[in-house]
């Protein structure tokens, strides 16, 4: 199985074996009213072995000039691949092994750029100025600038961008600073600014990001003894409830992280609420995660999602997977330090209860990720062998989060608990930390680790890793007991509703609103996707299930969307011909304004719209359609047949 995996990224058409970018400098300018950035990328870059050329992968850029080493050359731009672009091949005078070159590329993006959304004045909070973000993961950075778009590369970047509007980057602000003035003391909007950034750390190109917007800062208070600096950015109508939403949690998660793993390098921890379009939940960024602003409920109680998004300063910006087929090293490590950090910040008395309640959310997601993968069955994999020039897009699921979470927990239990792997968990990060692995590098560091302790290795050798690894199917290789302290309670709720199917009166119905006061938002999301595993309800029960828990006018997407599932669940039904138009008018935004963008959201829903009333469903998305990020687009497209030509 593990000669199916490639060597070499199979998305990348760069020959970064051969020589490679250390630093990139970025010199740019973004025009809001033509809707591109343009400027320069110099790299300098450090030879391998002997090599001719260095060839840079690009996807829809307008390439002006090259110089390599201050010498304007020739360059040839190759035919677009429709997954990986075109590779740009640029001349070098034969460079030896580890001698350097510098070579400059004058670009501008293009309309058809996938990795940046531009949004007009109308679509953000305010109403009074655009906005512009970017999305690089996994293979969009190169539709942003000329680069070896590939995590195998990690290098460094300092930027300087100008622009009217204020400008965040992926790394630490050199100038103006954060906490002065907002833009510069310029006036917003009309005078141009050129924000400088330095990024210290290597990082992969996928982590490289941007936005710009009126966009404004408020500092969190950072714990007495950290080195870091943390708060959050969003546009001025949001900042209030931003600010309130995560300014305890998150200084308290990212001490908790650093405690654990080991050092936080990065030197700024800052968050930024983005707009409804947003298609993820949030975005590792380095020194900036985005935010999607459904985390904003006013409760703190979907905080959590910054624990997973700050994980990833270790597992996956600090220690990164080499390509695509290893995405699970960076999903599967930090989705189950997440759960980790989620029992050790709460009381040791409930604390096993919180771990094992986002396990049982987590592997309901995973299921459902599993059986839709029926078709393209090596999706289901944790290593997927990718094809060359293979869209990794088209793998994206919970799989390598939950999958990888899972077999990371048996680890944990195999080997004797978690004072057993913490220790392994902070010499894995020290060991490859600026680094890019493979799967059986890490698998090979995990048995050096241990190799001393007999008992270990005879624990490790119980695991049926090729099964973990590139098993199929829809169940995973050992099914995992989790702790159901905080999930009985809800899932009892579900039970009983499921018991009374066969009661014809709604009214004899032994269910009151106050049901749900016991359970927290994650219990009412367990206890609707716990209702959903079930035959779908009757039409007067659902009626009634709405009529008592309001859940079609709750503003928490977590707990909404799920609800809708089940009332789709039987296409046929009444009930779902009922609401179809109303989930999709919540997807569109339809007399809100409020798209529900994020992924995780609008696709299951397209998707169960779709099997009730294709009319509706596919009029709903093309009404709303330039609404959502192109990566949405491509996915949700893909989900209702619409690009199958």
């Amino acid at each position: 199985m593990a000669a199916q995996i490639p060597v070499k990224d199979p998305t990348s058409q760069s020959n970064y074996t051969k020589i490679a970018t250390t630093n990139v400098t970025l010199d740019w300018t973004i025009d809001f009213d033509k809707r591109y950035i343009y400027g320069s990328a110099t790299h300098q870059l450090v030879a391998n072995e002997d090599v001719s050329e260095v060839i840079f992968d690009t996807h829809v850029l307008d390439i002006g000039s090259v110089e390599v080493n201050g010498k304007v050359v020739d360059a040839r731009l190759d035919p677009e691949h429709p997954v990986m672009g075109s590779a740009l091949h640029v001349p070098l005078q034969i460079t030896r092994a580890k001698e350097t070159a510098s070579v400059k590329i004058t670009y501008k993006t293009t309309k058809e750029c996938p990795a940046l959304m531009w949004l007009e004045k109308e679509l953000t909070e305010g109403k009074e100025f655009p906005y512009l973000f970017s999305q690089c993961q996994p293979i969009h950075a190169r539709s942003l600038a000329p680069l070896q778009d590939t995590p195998s590369v990690k290098l460094t970047y300092d930027a300087k961008v100008t622009c009217v509007l204020p400008v965040l980057l992926s790394a630490q602000r050199v100038s103006p600073p954060s906490d002065g003035p907002p833009h510069g003391g310029k006036v917003i909007g009309k005078d141009a600014v050129t924000y400088e950034y330095k990024q210290i750390e290597p990082i992969p190109s996928y982590l490289l990001a941007i936005a710009a917007g009126n966009l404004r800062y408020r500092p969190f208070v950072v714990p007495q003894g950290r080195s870091w600096s943390s708060g959050v950015w969003t546009e001025p109508e949001l900042l209030d409830d931003a600010h309130y939403e995560f300014r305890e949690d998150t200084p308290r998660y990212l001490a908790a992280a650093e405690d654990l793993a080991g050092p936080y390098r990065f030197g700024v921890y800052d968050l930024l609420v983005l707009p409804h379009s947003f298609p993820y939940g949030g975005m590792e960024n380095p020194c900036i995660s985005f935010m999607t602003p459904t985390l904003i409920t006013g409760d703190r109680s979907l905080t959590d999602v910054v624990i997973h998004e700050l994980t990833h300063s270790w597992f996956g910006n600090g220690v990164t997977h080499a390509h695509a087929s290893h995405f699970w090293l960076n999903e599967g490590w930090t989705t189950y330090i997440e759960r980790l950090l989620l029992q050790l910040i709460h009381p040791p008395e409930v604390g096993p209860g919180y771990r094992g309640l986002s396990y049982v959310i987590g592997y309901k997601s995973l299921v459902d990720a599993l059986e839709l993968f029926r078709p393209t069955p090596k999706y289901q994999r944790l290593v997927i062998p990718f094809e060359f020039g293979e869209d990794p897009d088209g793998a994206y699921s919970r799989v390598p989060y939950d999958k990888g979470a899972n077999l990371i927990l048996l680890l944990e239990r195999t080997l004797g608990g978690i004072d057993v792997i913490l220790p392994y968990v902070k010499e894995y990060v020290k060991t490859y930390m600026g680094h890019s692995i493979t799967t059986t590098q890490w698998k090979d560091h995990l048995y050096s680790f241990f190799k001393d302790r007999g008992d270990k290795i005879k624990s490790l050798n119980t695991i049926d890793w090729d099964a973990w690894f590139y098993g199929e199917g829809v169940t995973l290789p050992t099914k995992l007991e989790y702790d159901l302290t905080l999930v009985t309670v809800a899932n009892d709720l579900a039970d009983r509703w499921n018991a009374s199917r066969d009661i014809d009166d709604p009214a004899q119905l032994d269910f009151q609103p106050s049901d749900l006061d016991k359970l927290d938002s994650k219990q009412r999301t367990v206890f609707l996707e716990r209702l959903e595993t079930y035959p779908a309800l009757p039409t007067n029960h659902l009626y009634h299930l709405d009529g008592l828990y309001r859940f079609s006018q709750i503003t928490n997407s977590e707990i909404r969307m799920p609800f809708y599932l089940v009332v789709l669940k039987d296409p046929a039904s009444p009930a779902a011909k009922l609401f179809v138009q109303s989930v999709l008018d919540w997807v569109i935004g339809k007399g809100t304004g409020i798209i529900q963008g994020r992924m995780k959201f609008c696709r299951p829903l397209f998707r169960a719209a779709n099997k009730v009333d294709r009319e509706k469903t596919l009029a709903a998305y093309e009404s709303a359609r330039t609404l959502f990020h192109p990566i949405a687009r491509k996915l949700i497209e893909q989900d209702l047949g619409l690009n199958e030509h």
